[in-house]
């Protein structure tokens, strides 16, 4: 049976990324979907304080956090643990606790599934791949091999030189060993586990398998068979950068999602009085607008679209983020959104 690796590489300063889709051995983690999340904990946390807090939302604490912006993302992508918890807690249902919590002393490290280990704003990954451990640090040019007898070691050496260690114990994914399993990665990263252990300086990864297209459409010539038209050939998915992939996921979707302008919803004044919402809009920027309970949810498009230069919007609301679209012709009190965070994104 053929073992394959998968190793994300370090791509601006998205090393929390990385870690989870590494320890998971799958491209399952997007930058917009852990910052999704973020926001999502960054409106617990306030709602908290408003709930708590002497003054509420008009409390100076309140007022301070909401000015500091995010706490679990920062402005280059770092992400906090707490957003990598419940990321994986939400997917796969697995929990990320510090190898130092009470109880998981007695728990040998050589039986664990894989770890996550932190210091400052660098994470990184350890799997357990075909009983052999690997160290899949996005800034290593490839997976580094981790004996069982030098695990326990390692992770302490880690703990000793400033790390948090945070583990699985198990229920990991399993790792790939069939050609399906290999599309839930991109290609440039999964590496042949049999040249990794014999030391090959040219040990292939899935881009280089020249398998890895037979029964696909490719021609005699190296190229590959396309619906699209004349000079429309698509650069390769392996050689593109996140930017890339992030941009052509965007321009599909805009080709297949459903043009919402049939019902328009007329945005009157802010009221004087009303329930605050709190928006990140689709460039990234945040703000704050009362609404009346009585108004529609479609109102709310409204608002974000005439901030967003009229186009097109998506918007998510809830914890995991749900799309609020069903919900236009509520109203907001109907729809619970009062003190909601909603992220809008172009459609």
């Amino acid at each position: 049976m053929t073992y394959w690796v998968y190793h994300e590489r370090q791509e601006a300063m998205l090393c929390g990324q990385h870690a989870l889709n590494n320890l998971v051995q799958a491209n399952a983690f997007t930058p917009v979907s852990l910052a999704e999340i973020a926001g999502q904990l960054d409106q617990m946390e306030l709602n908290y304080m408003a709930n708590n807090n002497e003054g509420g939302v008009s409390s100076k604490d309140y007022l301070k956090r909401l000015a500091e912006g995010s706490g679990n993302v920062d402005e280059s992508g770092n992400f906090s643990i707490e957003v990598l918890r419940s990321a994986l807690l939400s997917r796969y249902n697995i929990e990320l606790p510090n190898i130092r919590q009470q109880g998981l002393s007695k728990v040998e490290v050589t039986t664990m599934d894989g770890f996550i280990c932190n210091r400052s704003a660098h994470w990184f990954a350890i799997r357990k791949i075909n009983d052999r451990y690997w160290n899949l640090n996005s800034t290593l040019e490839r997976p580094e091999v981790i004996s069982h007898f030098r695990l326990a070691a390692e992770v302490e050496a880690l703990q000793n030189s400033g790390y948090s260690v945070f583990c699985v114990v198990d229920s990991l994914p399993p790792p790939c060993t069939n050609e399906a399993m290999m599309d839930q990665g991109l290609p440039k990263y999964w590496w042949k586990e049999e040249d990794l252990l014999k030391g090959k300086t040219n040990a292939m990864t899935r881009a280089d398998d020249p398998w890895k297209d037979v029964g696909s459409g490719r021609r005699l010539d190296g190229g590959r068979k396309s619906s699209v038209g004349a000079g429309q050939q698509s650069k390769p998915i392996s050689e593109m950068s996140e930017e890339e992939m992030l941009q052509m996921a965007m321009e599909a979707s805009l080709e297949q999602a459903p043009q919402d302008n049939a019902v328009s919803y007329p945005l009157t004044d802010e009221p004087a009085v009303g329930v605050k919402i709190q928006f990140r809009m689709p460039d990234g920027t945040r703000a704050v607008r009362k609404f009346l309970e009585s108004d529609v949810v479609g109102t709310i498009y409204s608002y974000v679209s005439s901030k967003s230069d009229d186009r097109n919007v998506e918007l998510r609301a809830g914890f995991p983020p749900k799309d609020i679209a069903s919900k236009k012709d509520e109203t907001i009190a109907e729809a619970k959104l009062a003190g909601e965070m909603i992220h809008g994104r172009f459609a």
